[in-house]
């Protein structure tokens, strides 16, 4: 079995979320796109309750076959550190460091070096970055460079942060998540 993660606060869940994730599904032969919700990010506040950000995800990839939740994040508490869940996902799953692999955004990469044992995660599993709008490479450390894979895939310019923005101002975000998690949003007044 082919796994890759795909681990974050999914707050909301969006379509970015899930275009990224069957486009590396397809592109990279995977069996399965494990989303990670984290319980307790290390270098950002969330304010979304745990199960209401469970729940959006939950709607969002419903319908597809190749997409699984993991809630082994959420089941260990506190902080969620990423190598710590790349270790326990290769032994529930009884899998090799060639045949999982942890998808983050070029956002993410940048700070990737402040992460908890960095150099582990790279040795335990592929690192595959989605790129972002802005992103330049030469930000990023040549140890890290060197290590890592970029998706081959179309960019996205939707971010959570800015669908929570455009929901507090009024603005629709009715394009830009799936209608099912839209209306959880505008039923549950998660953004309010």
């Amino acid at each position: 079995m082919k796994i890759c993660l795909f681990g974050g606060t999914f707050d909301p869940p969006h379509l970015g979320h899930l275009l990224i994730a069957q486009t590396i599904c397809e592109a990279e032969s995977f069996d399965k796109i494990l989303f990670i919700p984290v319980n307790i990010p290390p270098h950002k506040s969330v304010n979304t309750p745990l199960e209401d950000r469970l729940n959006m995800l939950n709607i969002a990839i419903e319908d597809n076959p190749n997409f699984e939740i993991s809630d082994i994040e959420i089941k260990r508490g506190g902080v969620s550190y990423t190598i710590d869940t790349i270790r326990n996902i290769k032994k529930q799953y009884n899998i090799s460091s060639n045949k999982i692999s942890y998808l983050i955004g070029s956002d993410s990469l940048l700070n990737f070096h402040k992460w908890k044992d960095p150099e582990k995660i790279l040795e335990e599993c592929q690192i595959i970055v989605a790129i972002r709008p802005g992103f330049r490479p030469s930000d990023i450390p040549a140890w890290i460079l060197h290590k890592i894979q970029f998706a081959n895939i179309p960019r996205f310019e939707i971010s959570s942060t800015n669908i929570r923005g455009r929901w507090v101002e009024g603005k629709t975000i009715r394009y830009l998540v799936t209608l099912p998690v839209w209306e959880y949003i505008n039923k549950n007044k998660i953004y309010i």
